[in-house]
């Protein structure tokens, strides 16, 4: 599971700031509370061995009309009786099946499950199976969802009435956490394993997919089609999918096994530009992990309203409709747009699919990992620069939440099971198993990932068995690491410090660690640099305070303390502006580079800052000249005057679509009338973000040439183009404007809708209809209510807020924006 937000790390800091300051008002009570509940391990009375279904849909009641074939036996002891989980279905028959014949049997039902008297005691290993007929009805069913899962009532109908223009007529599924139980009976544990044939009857214009292979298709005298997919191995039942919908298929193929993209007939032109890397990916991981791809294919399909930004089901991975984009969007992504998300779940086949959590406590097996292949891939095939960004943004995203630091990694204390689905499992979770990589060495990292996953093949895991693993193939006792990082909330806060012995030619580094309660053990290395050679120190940082000696011919250049940049941490690193300069010129990652720029960006009037600055423009990474360019501050004359010609060069031609539009932004700011050519040829590139940029550069100079330049682009915009034309018509348009605002808001994504919102509700406020005002505080205030957790409700508060200074003479107007922000304090 990737949750959509997380892909963007504007969406996630930006958030993060207004929750950081709701969470530090909760109770302390109620957070005791919490914590209090210890959540177990699900005991295994019954165990699922196959599950057979066959379905149908009701379109215009948005139901399922089921029967089920369940197949089970006692785990341990013997037993008379059985519980299935079952939300809110109609139950028809339930019974258990004696040959052809089937036997009713006595049952209870709450809705949330059925407790049932078997017709005897069965023993363990033995097998018996339930045919239970049912309706199953997720639209009258109320779910609660979380943050990186939004909604939970598993089955879902998009647009099943064709009412809505233009948007596909869709059904598909959605298990995690255990929403599975919606649509079918079952024990919606993970640590139950099962396997399945799932039949689905369908208007024969649609396609269908599910998990496993499809072994027949049969048509019906009535106009619609069966579809049967069948799965051999076992898995979780929150991996079970179906996915129905005009799609268009396009085959790949992994050594002799099925990759297929299910795409919108639109889209199915590029199927190989958004998932034709899929196929490396498999070869890379198989690779790593000493265990080549283990089920019988693989498919991944795009739909429309997805409540996540994707789901590894086994042998199908459902993608939310970000996914789909042109080569020309795709042209102006970051790898953390959609490339990583696809790595993501295909990692899950190994670490989640084929070993799964035995328990959401220990959901950091399934996410962690999933979430570290995303880095995997990266430096394999692009590089470290780009994987030390993504790295870096993921461990900015935890960092930036005070509330995150609070809470361990393995979680047998929470409030709910949706809870766990947090920066914790994920991003932090990556980040330590960085560190483990680091201390172990690849290739016994690689090693204890493949014995893990061997040792515990098609069953479930937890963070001790993989604790294990490490230590048996490195010789290592573990036990300290995962104590702090695994067991243990927080992280270290370090301020790092420096002074040189002239007399005794002695370098003294000190580590203090300022954080509250333990202090963290942390193997580290310092690099020291003087007279023209780099020595490298491997320390482990224990104490709260900690000096380290090293004796050097000279005074050193610089001391790069975690040179390898591996730290989750907070650090404070008292070096000079030149020693950063010399960092800069030096130290070869990543993070070393961006740190040097950090600190030069705070000291713009210091020539060795200035000396920082200008060097990152050429920056043989393209991240980091980005990053320059947005920290530059052109108010200074001279770091201006000197920074132009590498800004020009930029603006005229970058390798990279985003540094090329962020040097047009640049240019923009020094307003010369002979710049203007440079931007109106940046009208006609391939790129979204060059000709957005170019266009709000002309709109600086020529309001009324933008505004025609923008009606020219309506019709073919997209991502940063449609941002730069209704942010021109906010500023310089009219109310005539609002319906291209108001109906690219209502098609964007989450995310570019929310870089909307400053620019839609400017443009609110020039408006007198009220029931545009009404139709713009909705959108809006839908997305401050659905991602609260994110502090979203503060964020859209906010622009809310200053729409009301726009309408004090409006009291319609003030009355609905006043009720919109009650709703979402």
């Amino acid at each position: 599971m990737k949750n959509i937000i997380r892909r963007s790390a504007y969406a996630c800091l930006v958030f993060v700031l207004a929750t950081n300051s709701v969470y530090a008002q909760q109770d302390t009570a109620a957070v005791a509370k919490i914590n209090s509940t210890y959540r177990a391990t699900p005991t295994k009375v019954n165990a699922l061995v196959h599950t057979k279904l066959d379905v149908k849909f009701d379109y215009a009641k948005r139901q399922l009309l089921g029967a089920a074939w369940v197949t089970l036996q006692p785990y341990a002891y013997a037993t008379d009786s059985l519980t299935l989980d079952a939300k809110g279905m109609e139950l028809k028959t339930v019974a258990l099946v004696n040959g052809k014949a089937v036997q009713k049997l006595k049952y209870t039902y709450d809705q949330e499950q059925i407790h049932i008297q078997l017709d005897k005691k069965y023993l363990p290993g033995q097998s018996y199976t339930l045919f239970i007929e049912y309706i199953a009805k997720p639209d009258e069913l109320k779910s609660k969802g979380s943050a990186a899962i939004t909604d939970a009532k598993g089955l879902y109908f998009i647009n099943p009435d064709s009412t809505v223009a233009g948007k596909p007529v869709q059904i598909w599924t959605q298990g995690e956490t255990e929403a599975s139980s919606v649509w079918f009976p079952t024990i919606d544990k993970t640590n139950q394993k099962t396997t399945s044939e799932i039949s689905m009857t369908v208007p024969s214009k649609y396609v269908t997919l599910s998990n496993g292979k499809l072994v027949t298709q049969l048509k019906n005298n009535n106009g619609t089609r069966t579809d049967t997919w069948k799965m051999d191995l076992p898995h979780a039942p929150y991996l079970f999918m179906m996915a129905v919908g005009d799609f268009k298929i396009y085959k790949d193929k992994w050594k002799d096994k099925e990759v297929s993209y299910y795409l919108e007939p639109a889209y199915a032109p590029f199927s190989k530009d958004i998932f034709g890397k899929t196929p490396e990916m498999m070869t890379f991981f198989s690779k790593i992990l000493n265990l080549d791809y283990p089920w019988n294919k693989y498919s991944q399909v795009v739909v429309r309203d997805f409540v996540s930004g994707a789901m590894e089901n086994t042998t199908a991975t459902l993608h939310g409709d970000y996914v789909q984009r042109t080569p020309k969007e795709i042209l102006d992504e970051t790898y953390g747009t959609a490339e990583s998300t696809i790595a993501h779940e295909l990692f899950h086949h190994w670490f989640g699919n084929y070993v799964t959590t035995e328990s959401w406590s220990n959901l950091t097996v399934n996410e962690s990992f999933a979430n570290y292949s995303e880095y995997l891939w990266a430096e394999h095939k692009y590089g470290k620069d780009v994987a030390d960004e993504h790295n870096f943004v993921d461990m900015s995203n935890y960092l930036g939440s005070e509330k995150e630091a609070l809470k361990k990694l393995v979680r047998f204390h929470y409030h709910d099971k949706e809870d766990v689905f947090d920066l914790v499992s994920y991003q932090k979770g990556g980040r330590i198993l960085h560190m483990m990589r680091n201390f172990l060495g690849d290739d016994i990292f690689y090693k204890g990932m493949s014995l893990y996953l061997k040792q515990n093949a098609f069953k479930t895991g937890e963070a001790h068995q993989l604790r294990l693993a490490m230590e048996e193939v490195s010789g290592k006792d573990l036990n300290w690491f995962f104590d702090q990082w695994y067991f243990n909330a927080g992280h270290p806060k370090l301020t790092i410090d420096y002074s040189w012995d002239e007399v005794t030619k002695t370098q003294k580094v000190t580590i203090k660690q300022t954080q509250e309660g333990m202090a963290f053990t942390l193997p580290i290395a310092i690099d020291i640099y003087a007279g023209g050679q780099k020595q490298r120190h491997q320390v482990v940082v224990k104490d709260a305070v900690q000096s380290f000696a090293f004796k050097t011919a000279g005074q050193p250049d610089m001391v790069n303390v975690d040179a390898d940049k591996i730290l989750l941490a907070e650090k404070t690193d008292n070096k000079s502006m030149k020693e950063y300069a010399f960092q800069y010129a030096n130290a070869p990652l990543y993070l070393d580079r961006l740190e040097a720029i950090d600190a030069a960006a705070k000291s713009q009037k210091d020539p060795e800052g200035v000396k920082i600055m200008l060097a990152a423009l050429k920056d043989k990474f393209h991240g980091l000249r980005l990053s320059a360019l947005q920290k530059l501050d052109l108010s200074h004359p001279e770091l201006a005057k000197a920074s132009l010609p590498a800004i020009k060069t930029m603006a005229l031609g970058d390798s990279n679509s985003r540094v090329q539009a962020q040097a047009i932004t640049a240019l923009a700011y020094f307003n010369n009338p002979a710049d203007l050519p440079l931007f109106k040829k940046g009208l006609e590139g391939n790129s979204y973000a060059v000709q957005g940029a170019s266009l709000m550069a002309i709109a600086l100079q020529q309001p009324q040439d933008a505004m025609v330049t923008a009606k020219a682009f309506e019709k073919n915009s997209k991502k940063a183009l449609t941002e730069a034309i209704v942010n021109v018509y906010s500023k310089f348009g009219t109310e005539k404007e609002l319906p291209f605002i108001s109906e690219k808001f209502s098609t964007l994504g989450t995310q570019e809708q929310i870089q909307l919102i400053p620019a839609y509700m400017n443009m609110l406020g020039k408006v007198n209809d009220i029931n545009a005002v009404k139709t713009g505080v909705d959108a809006v205030k839908t997305i401050g209510v659905k991602y609260k957790s994110y502090g979203a409700n503060a964020f859209v508060t906010n622009f809310l807020v200053q729409l009301k200074q726009q309408k004090q003479s409006d009291q319609a107007s003030l009355a609905y924006i006043d009720a919109a922000i009650a709703e979402l304090k």
